[in-house]
């Protein structure tokens, strides 16, 4: 967060206000310090005492200034502690003389510590009356003013001592995230569950497909990962006959950041020996209506705007029930697979022909009906399409014997009959190994150890892993995973802020009639004049936000971002004749300066995007291509009906739309400082709000 200048003379002032202390031989930081009572308690104890009455019991409290009001011979301080505020009601007969000159010392934020007899004021305030003072910790910095309404959530994060601060209730979540959490354990030790501890530093990948965070152990020579599942240890215990354990525990998994994903997280994972599925719906019943009780909530509470019943018992549906609620007709496995398609159509999701009537149902679930659930619901029986290392069910080996917990829209644990066929796993093992070779980079890799444990022997069980992290967002009634972790990952902290390329009113030489002609002129393609025009009305979308004054500007620096590309489709030079060709048509050399910017990964010798402009052409250029490409496979063909979600996936999909190189994209939220979902949100928001330009393949 950028310093402005009256806070910096603020901190000069302290700074000097601390160096008068310790001048005048007063320790501002000192070690000892005294601590008999809390503010919630004295308000609980003396609740009954009158307006006007005074007390001789004596307490010593400590904590921060909030407010600070001096009025002669009176001074009133607000005093917060960990458990609420406390007025201080300093009279100058009640103090020494030092301790009322060190009053005249005190700022906001200052941490102190005050003894003296509980009183209530005749206005009826509840109020400490110090006999003494005592500085315990100058602080430097000022408090800022407004914290609670900062929009840019980001400095909240990054400064979370100071948003606990001034936010009470965002210190409240991280009370109650320490009470679930503590509740989640006694509660399972009375299930009778032992806890145990598995490494975090790992030889070998395995317990859940994601990309790892390596290391190097140096004294064995070795590398390692941090773990991405406690799965494959917790079933060597069960092995060795601990029959019931669970691990609450962070996992890290070199993967995006979004609204419920973080790359280190907390899971539960538990594994019960002669358990089932049936075993994990109590246990999950029970321990989620715990979490409620925990936070002082019963079982009907409230999540952004939902009203969720968590009273048992939950229901249990079928990935092909759901989906049949939400298409209006009954389909399951044995539905022709054309009608499959043609419900998928209908509900402008695209299809594979590839894809079995497996494949087509989960689909229909996946993007109709896990958004419609609102109550706690398993879902079960996933077609084997979607879940190939799990366990079949005996009496339809199309199906598997997993199930999902679903609350409002989002999962929140995942369960399965457990495989332990040394045989079977053995060979997912060399399957996981195979896909790896292929370039996989989420495959796990092959556990000899793990075999071998099984060769000797597990029962049948039932496991389940939770997000702790989604369960506290649930009960704390929060969005963003961000909102429940104390300290979110962050992208390092950009000290200077890049200045624009020019001071005034930017002015590219060119009309957007001439801009346009020019591009017609070297793009015979309609192709590539509809991407200039889509780059344009992203560009002038950005620019109403970011740069008003410039709107023309930055529109003609995305028109004609490609200007050479048609004629001269060189990687290396593109941008470079684009430059010659403005230069010969009268454009200020500004121009094309910013549309080199967007070629710079390839051409070392080109400028860098420094300003805000060239930042946003860098990341919606390919992105826009790839929502295009997105948009060519539903049946509008346009981005208007296109979800977030669908575009996360494929992105995913390395195989679709293989020119759109996800690198740059990457890169392109870390120019703009980012995260990747957040601009997939913003450019497919730009998308649909230029519309119909940029719907390059809808029918006119």
């Amino acid at each position: 967060m950028a310093e402005q200048t009256p806070a910096t003379d603020e901190r000069a002032v302290r700074r000097a206000r601390r160096q008068a202390l310790i001048d005048a031989g007063i320790n501002p930081y000192p070690i000892k310090s005294v601590v008999t009572a809390h503010a919630a308690e004295l308000e609980e104890r003396y609740g009954a005492l009158e307006a006007g009455e005074d007390t001789t019991d004596v307490y010593s409290l400590a904590g921060r200034i909030r407010a600070l009001r001096n009025q002669g011979k009176v001074a009133f301080i607000v005093l917060e502690d960990c458990t609420g505020q406390m007025q201080l009601f300093c009279r100058i007969n009640n103090l020494s003389e030092a301790d009322w000159a060190l009053l005249g010392q005190l700022d906001l934020g200052d941490i102190i510590g005050a003894t003296g007899p509980v009183i209530r004021t005749r206005r009826g305030q509840l109020s400490l009356a110090p006999t003494s003072l005592t500085l315990l910790t100058k602080s430097v910095r000022p408090l800022p003013e407004k914290f609670h309404g900062l929009t840019d959530k980001e400095v909240r994060y990054r400064q979370r001592y100071v948003d606990l601060i001034m936010n009470p209730e965002v210190k409240q979540t991280f009370v109650n995230r320490s009470r679930i959490i503590s509740s989640i354990r006694r509660f399972m030790e009375d299930q009778g569950y032992l806890e145990v501890e598995t490494p975090i530093l790992q030889e070998t990948l395995g317990g859940a497909n994601a990309k790892p965070f390596t290391t190097h152990f140096n004294v064995l020579d070795q590398d390692c990962y941090l773990r991405i599942a406690t799965e494959l240890h917790l079933k060597r215990c069960v092995v060795g006959g601990l029959d019931r354990v669970f691990e609450i525990g962070r996992q890290f998994r070199n993967e995006g950041m979004d609204l419920t994903h973080n790359p280190e997280f907390t899971s539960m994972e538990a594994y019960c020996a002669y358990s089932d599925l049936d075993g994990m719906k109590e246990l999950s019943e029970k321990l989620f209506q715990s979490c409620a009780a925990a936070v002082g909530k019963g079982n009907v509470i409230d999540y952004q705007g939902a009203q969720i019943d968590l009273s048992s018992p939950w229901r249990s549906a079928t990935v092909a029930e759901i989906a049949s609620e939400c298409v209006g007709e009954q389909i399951d496995l044995d539905t022709p697979v054309e009608r499959l398609r043609e419900l998928c159509t209908a509900n402008g999701i695209e299809w594979a022909e590839s894809w079995g009537s497996g494949k087509l149902i989960f689909e229909l679930y996946d993007e109709l009906g896990e958004k419609s659930i609102v109550n706690p619901t398993f879902v079960c029986d996933y077609p084997v399409e979607v879940s190939p290392l799990t366990k079949r069910k005996d009496d339809d080996p199309r199906l598997t014997d997993r199930f999902e917990l679903i609350i409002a829209g989002h999962e929140y644990a995942n369960a399965y009959s457990e495989l332990n066929d040394p045989v079977d796993q053995e060979e997912r093992f060399a399957a996981q190994v195979a896909a790896k070779a292929a370039g996989d980079e989420e495959a796990m890799e092959y556990d000899a150890d793990f075999v071998r444990a099984l060769e000797y022997g597990m029962p049948p069980a039932g496991g389940i892993g939770y997000g702790i992290d989604r369960m506290i967002m649930l009960f704390c009634d929060e969005a963003s995973i961000r909102d429940v972790l104390l300290f979110p990952h962050m992208r390092p902290e950009k000290r200077e802020v890049a200045k624009p390329a020019d001071d005034g009113k930017l002015d590219s030489g060119l009309s957007r009639e001439a801009a346009l002609e020019l591009l017609k002129k070297y793009n015979e393609d309609p192709f590539h004049v509809a991407h200039g025009e889509t780059l344009e009305g992203l560009m002038r979308y950005y620019a109403e936000r970011e740069d008003p004054e410039n709107v023309e500007f930055w529109g003609q620096v995305g028109l004609l971002h490609d200007l050479d590309w048609e004629k001269w489709p060189d990687a290396v030079q593109h941008t470079v004749k684009t430059a010659e060709l403005l230069a010969e048509a009268g454009a200020n050399p500004a121009l094309a300066h910013s549309i080199q910017t967007h070629n710079c990964d390839q051409n070392a010798e080109l400028p860098k995007p420094e300003h805000i402009m060239e930042k946003w052409l860098y990341a919606t250029d390919e992105l826009s291509g790839l929502i295009q490409a997105v948009a060519k496979m539903r049946p509008s063909k346009s981005v208007t009906d296109m979800e977030l979600k669908s575009l996360k996936k494929k992105f995913k999909t390395k195989s679709f739309a293989a020119g759109c190189n996800r690198d740059i994209i990457r890169q392109g939220a870390e120019l703009l400082g980012i995260e990747l979902d957040e601009l997939f949100t913003s450019v497919l928001e730009a998308m649909k709000a230029i519309a119909p330009v940029g719907d390059i393949y809808a029918e006119n």
